[in-house]
């Protein structure tokens, strides 16, 4: 893979880095060249995103859960590409405090091994030369990730961008430019993020204001001159196993959260899939040989999901002889019951016993190490697993045996071990991949 590429990142969550990658997916796909996104980090929303702003499947890269060999086969996704853009998380170092498979899941992690640049956006509000004191801590804070330089957001006035600038060249740190404060191409959020890619109304107009907006304020040929080439080679690495041969995957607004690298892997180990939508009333394809019910928002659909007995009573019989397994949102799906925030309880699958509730918010969020108890659709008991958990849900009954015994990234053990009944599985945590240390 010889295609050059830069990651997008920041000093902390929330600075405009979002923006800018999509302003400059769009713009450069725009001038015909072929962007390949990458995520840092175990984020399934933006990539969804990303794919609707450059036309390509956005793939996650994740020092803690994956091997490098791993990461490296992912980089494959870019064999064809002129450009390779890759959207950091949280701030450019933030990570947990154990090590994982090859690092703590920072942003930093992805740069340093693959050689890629950063671009770190820096929001200026309410500062000017001081903001480039807080780049350069970025750029000396570990001699292995270079800064390629900066882009200054919501700056207020040229007095303010001239100012910041004047600070920025003292200490040797390119500007690569600088965005005036814009609050309308900024995404609407909910309690998972950005409202997901297919829910957002008006999003090609969106996106391509963003584009016109960064068009006009960075200087991207100077950014595709900063970009480099990967130090890392694509590789070969053990497939990870699908869970069945053909698989019935849910796929709508209430079911979507699903790695692209697993789908994609699945694929490439020769399962099809075969998508359906509970949300209308459709059933698993009675061909297929497992159910795969991926997280989202069950919550804000409860109700529609409780009136759809085709799907309710089609899963049923499916789980009489073929294995349904359940993500976070699927798995609470896969219960007997989920309570909304309003308090109103309703009907789900019944294949789990499990009730869950939003009437009180309680967030659960981090990477999680499990270790099968029971096994699962693709994994025997014993395999040890690695996910992310990011939900708001309390459990009020989990009756079924577990499934796992589950750990965070520190190795506490945590209460959300999923279950098992028969041939139905479930987890809080969306899987990443097995454990290889």
């Amino acid at each position: 893979m010889n295609a050059p590429g830069l990651i997008i990142s920041a000093p902390a969550s929330g600075t405009g880095k979002t923006t800018l990658m999509l302003g400059l997916l769009r713009a450069f796909s725009q001038q015909g060249l072929t962007v390949q996104p990458f995520k840092s980090g175990p984020d399934y929303i933006d990539p969804a995103f990303h794919r609707a702003a450059s036309g390509r499947a956005s793939v996650n890269l994740d020092s803690w859960a994956m091997p490098k060999g791993m990461i490296a086969q992912h980089l494959s996704a870019a064999a064809d590409a002129d450009l390779v853009l890759a959207e950091g998380s949280m701030g450019l170092f933030d990570g947990v405090a154990v090590k994982g498979e090859t690092g703590n899941g920072a942003s930093a992690d992805v740069s340093e091994m693959t050689g890629w640049p950063v671009v770190l956006v820096v929001d200026v509000s309410g500062q000017a030369q001081s903001a480039a004191a807080t780049a350069k801590g970025f750029a000396s804070f570990n001699p292995n990730v270079k800064l390629a330089g900066v882009v200054l957001n919501r700056v207020a006035s040229p007095r303010h961008e001239a100012l910041t600038r004047v600070g920025m060249e003292a200490m040797g740190i390119e500007v690569l430019g600088a965005l005036p404060r814009k609050r309308e191409i900024e995404m609407p959020e909910r309690h998972l993020g950005l409202v997901q890619a297919q829910e957002q109304e008006g999003l090609q107009r969106i996106l391509d204001a963003a584009a016109a907006f960064v068009s006009e304020h960075v200087d991207l040929e100077r950014l595709r001159e900063v970009a480099q080439a990967c130090q890392l080679s694509p590789g070969d690495t053990p497939l990870i196993t699908p869970p069945g041969q053909r698989i019935a995957l849910a796929q709508d607004d209430a079911f979507s959260f699903v790695y692209p690298h697993l789908v994609r892997a699945w694929r490439a180990a020769g399962a099809e899939i075969i998508p359906f939508s509970p949300l209308a009333d459709q059933a698993p394809d009675d061909s297929a040989d497992i159910c795969w019910l991926p997280g989202g928002y069950p919550e804000l659909h409860a109700g529609k999901i409780a009136s759809a007995a085709n799907f309710r009573a089609a899963l049923q019989k499916f789980a009489t002889t073929r294995p349904v397994h359940g993500e976070c949102g699927g798995y609470m799906a896969m219960g007997e019951a989920l309570i909304d925030k309003e308090g109103t309880r309703h009907q789900m699958a019944g294949l789990l016993g499990l009730v869950t509730s939003y009437a009180k918010r309680k967030m659960h969020l981090g990477y999680r190490q499990a270790e099968l108890a029971k096994p699962m659709p693709g994994f025997a008991a014993g395999k040890q697993l690695r996910g992310h958990e990011f939900h708001y849900s309390t459990i009020l009954d989990q009756p079924d045996a577990p499934l796992a015994c589950v750990r965070d990234a520190n190795g506490a053990e945590v209460p959300e071990t999923g279950s098992v009944r028969g041939s139905a599985s479930g987890t809080f945590f969306h899987l990443i991949t097995e454990a290889n240390t």
